[in-house]
């Protein structure tokens, strides 16, 4: 098994371009977690009765609850253009905030319905934020499900905040990506070992927090699907940190040495703050790695994670890669991943769904990364599978989590080895 992420790489690999037939979840799924990260923001989604259903479903919201999340339903008389629905708008959001005054930030979020009726929410964000100055901002941002992926809602959300941020000079880091409380708590300690102290987390948790971007601001990306964020990040004059995710000990190693190096931390002062959670990290993955060492494994395209976990399950837990699918391959977030990835595999961008069933089935790979909705069909073909969307919801990221990463691809082989044990007996 490879120790280091010094591989030839498969940068250069033909990249099988997929334009076909596709499944996606909708973007609006990421609201679920981006409202547990942004405390005083609000999150109402314009669009119809199946954008509710979607959100009350993946929240599991009890019928007593009162969420941070809403949607303003478009009713038969908006979709026939038969009432103003931007008046009706303004007047939701009228009620909304005259009931829940602790709201800070409000996102008006496109769906699909309010996108392909033309209604112009960045002017009413616009509108609305002048409306109610020093009382709330109203931001703008497309969940819609056409042609995405479910995390793109994030990605949108977090390039129109990084949008409305003011200027500045002063010197400090950025990091980019909605991390669980427990993990970026894990993070900013590491961060603090290591004698960086003024760090900027984007999405901030208040509304109130001081945060602002210029160009002596270095950034990195925690999280692999935040493609216009990046750029947004990039246009505001911000310099980016180029290095592998944090999944697993390697990829956190390198992810934190790569800021070591742009802050000049000393190789000394990285050692000390790494050593302890590194060698615990590694110890683990290796435990929960007997399990997945030669075992083959397939991903689908589906959240824009499969590059770096597919990184992780080959340099440090010994998986051969079949196919890695990803919905798009923004290099300059993924670039160093690709570098560490063997260069015989089959990288595959975009999706035709007919055509990757047809590979899946044609190699029988030992576990096959997927969305929800081609895993039971797979399953009943004989396939092992694991949920996509379940590596979004976990706390996947860092030293302290690499054994639980490799966990969530064991588990699935571990119950299919007991099953096949179950049936000899």
């Amino acid at each position: 098994m490879p120790n280091d992420l010094s591989q030839i790489g498969c940068t250069n690999t033909p990249v099988l371009k997929q334009r076909g037939q596709h499944e996606v979840f909708c973007g609006l799924t990421s609201i679920i977690w981006l409202h547990r990260k942004m405390h005083d923001a609000f999150f109402l989604v314009v669009g119809s009765r199946t954008c509710a259903h979607l959100l009350q479903s993946a929240a599991g919201v009890m019928i007593f609850a009162e969420p941070r999340f809403a949607t303003a339903i478009l009713e038969e008389t908006d979709l026939a253009g038969m009432a103003d629905a931007h008046a009706e708008l303004e007047r939701t959001v009228a009620e909304l905030l005259s009931r829940r005054p602790d709201i800070k930030r409000l996102f008006l979020v496109g769906s699909c319905p309010s996108e392909v009726i033309k209604i112009d929410l960045a002017t009413m964000a616009k509108k609305l934020s002048e409306k109610y100055d020093n009382r709330v901002n109203v931001v703008n941002f497309s969940g819609s499900g056409i042609e995405t992926t479910f995390t793109q809602g994030e990605d949108a959300c977090l390039e129109a905040v990084i949008r409305d941020l003011p200027q500045t000079d002063q010197t400090q880091l950025a990091v980019l990506g909605a991390l669980p409380d427990v993990v970026q708590d894990q993070m900013l300690r590491l961060l603090s070992d290591m004698g960086l102290e003024n760090v900027l987390v984007l999405p901030h948790a208040r509304a109130d927090t001081p945060a602002a971007v210029g160009p002596n601001t270095h950034f990195i990306c925690a999280q692999p699907f935040l493609g216009a964020a990046h750029d947004e990040m990039v246009r505001r004059g911000a310099k980016p940190i180029a290095a592998p995710f944090p999944f697993g000990a390697q990829g956190t190693t390198a992810w934190l040495a790569a800021i070591a190096k742009r802050f000049g931390v000393d190789d000394a002062t990285l050692q000390a703050a790494i050593a302890a959670p590194k060698a615990r990290a590694e110890q683990a993955i290796a435990t929960v790695a007997k399990t997945l060492v030669g075992r083959s494994i397939f991903f689908f395209p589906d959240s824009q994670l499969e590059i770096p976990l597919a990184r992780f399950l080959s340099q440090e837990c010994g998986m051969h890669l079949t196919e890695v699918g990803t919905p798009y391959i923004h290099r300059a977030l993924v670039g160093p991943d690709l570098d560490a990835l063997p260069s015989d595999i089959i990288l595959s961008e975009g999706q035709d769904v007919d055509k990757q069933l047809d590979r899946v089935l044609d190699c029988n790979p030992d576990l096959t990364v997927c969305g929800l909705g081609l895993a039971n069909p797979l399953e009943a073909q004989g396939l092992r599978t694991k949920w996509a969307i379940e590596l979004v919801f976990s706390p996947i990221h860092f030293y302290e989590q690499a054994a639980d990463l490799a966990g969530l691809f064991a588990r699935p082989l571990l119950r299919a080895d007991l099953l096949k044990v179950g049936k000899v007996a």
